[in-house]
């Protein structure tokens, strides 16, 4: 089974926590803090194998899940940071944001790695927190969170040349003729469901990848048939080859099923048509093939060339092939997405820009403050509420970032309740 599009849960490993101990040594007076910092949290990494196809894996198993850095130990023992979490994927494989809809990373070549969810960092002993006027701090931090997100791993072929055009115009025939794949060939529409890939050598000892891709019909931008299955794999081909069947043999119009695929291309994506493009006038050994092509090309605009062969007997397979390396020669590879590029000079501008903690206050129809914002519940899961020093400290942090002024403005009083996550405090002015 060809499986080229699957949605999986990432997440970083948490941080370890940090330590709060003290030395204990008989001949150390005054020993001071040594609780030491927790280990970082592993990151999960996407990395490419060249020796996998599909993206099959990933049907069976969709969470990946870090593992957490080991917690600080005493006499200032730093925890062992986390084995980075990694996972294979295939090349041409694109990993994008579920919520941002942008492009994570673009993973092509053997080896090339990413990462796409970071591990957290270590939580600090109480070491770290010795200052002269608390020489014996009780405080020590838990590790900060590891980052989760939902993805979604789109497999785009790589493939130099993309065959395109209806069912049963001879693609899969092609293939079979000037490469080694074995594609399934049979006489009826959607026979090739799958990309099939070959590899072609010419006569000149010049090689490329030529992608037998599944078929087009009239609406699949809109994902009509196997429209978006077909049309993501052909994002990545340098050179489009239109193969379109001249015998008519079908009852279509060779012109307008030329029309109708350059269409559909242009709908789903308007790169598309920046690429080049060879028309390839397929099965010319039949009856009515000369005359079509003949009003074929009376059509199309002047200089056009076309190139006409027959899969089958191998007519005019040397002269296409010859044409399809001379042309990826001189093309260069086409980027996913398109970078705007500004007609600036090279210095950088830098601007101070204050934080802003997003702190989001609201009220329940029990009278209770909700307040929520990212900033504060990453400090909110580092904090290690079972000590009364960084209860302390977690409650100046608030105080800092302007969330008691808030929640006055909002009308809150002393006794009012307040709720953070899954947990609630009593509002004391």
């Amino acid at each position: 089974m060809f499986v080229d599009q699957v949605r999986v849960y990432v997440k970083g490993g948490d941080g370890g926590n940090g330590m709060v101990a003290f030395r204990r040594e008989k001949y150390v007076p005054k020993g001071g803090p040594a609780g030491g910092d927790g280990g970082k949290g592993g990151d999960v990494v996407f990395v490419v194998d060249e020796g996998l196809r599909t993206l099959m894996d990933f049907r069976y198993q969709r969470h990946f899940k870090a593992t957490r850095g080991e917690h600080g130990m005493s006499k200032s023992q730093h925890g062992k940071n986390a084995e980075d979490m990694l996972v294979k994927v295939p090349p041409g494989t694109v990993v994008i944001d579920d919520d941002t809809q942008q492009i994570i990373a673009d993973l092509v070549t053997h080896g090339q790695r990413a990462v796409i969810a970071k591990g957290g960092r270590g939580g600090r002993g109480n070491c770290r927190f010795a200052t002269p006027a608390n020489p014996a701090p009780e405080i020590a931090e838990n590790g900060e969170p590891g980052k989760e997100r939902n993805v979604t791993l789109e497999l785009k072929v790589l493939a130099d040349v993309g065959l395109v055009g209806f069912p049963s115009v001879g693609k899969s025939t092609l293939l079979s003729v000037v490469s080694a794949a074995r594609p399934k060939i049979a006489e009826y529409h959607f026979t090739t469901i799958v990309p099939n890939l070959g590899v072609v050598e010419t006569e000149d000892n010049r090689g490329f990848v030529m992608a037998d891709l599944p078929g087009l019909i009239e609406g699949a931008h809109e994902g009509v048939g196997l429209g978006h299955q077909f049309l993501r794999h052909i994002e990545r081909t340098r050179v489009i080859v239109h193969v379109i069947d001249m015998s008519g043999m079908e009852g279509r119009d060779p012109y307008e099923d030329y029309l109708t695929i350059n269409r559909e291309l242009k709908e789903y994506n308007l790169r598309l048509t920046e690429r080049p493009q060879i028309i390839v006038a397929n099965k010319m050994d039949m009856p009515d093939a000369q005359e079509n092509l003949r009003i074929f090309k009376e059509k199309l605009e002047q200089n056009t060339k076309v190139f006409p062969i027959s899969a089958v007997t191998r007519e005019g397979l040397r002269d296409l092939l010859f044409a399809v390396s001379d042309l990826l020669e001189t093309t260069p590879e086409f980027p996913l997405h398109q970078v705007e590029e500004e007609d600036t000079d090279t210095r950088v501008m830098y601007k101070f820009q204050k934080d802003d903690p997003s702190i989001e206050i609201t009220r329940e129809s029990d009278g209770t403050f909700v307040v929520s914002g990212p900033e504060l519940e990453k400090l909110f899961k580092m904090t290690n509420f079972s000590r009364e020093d960084s209860i302390r400290r977690f409650a100046r942090q608030m105080r800092y970032m302007g969330i008691d002024e808030a929640l006055r403005a909002r009308g809150a009083k002393d006794g009012d309740i307040v709720k953070i996550m899954d947990y609630e405090f009593e509002f004391i002015d």
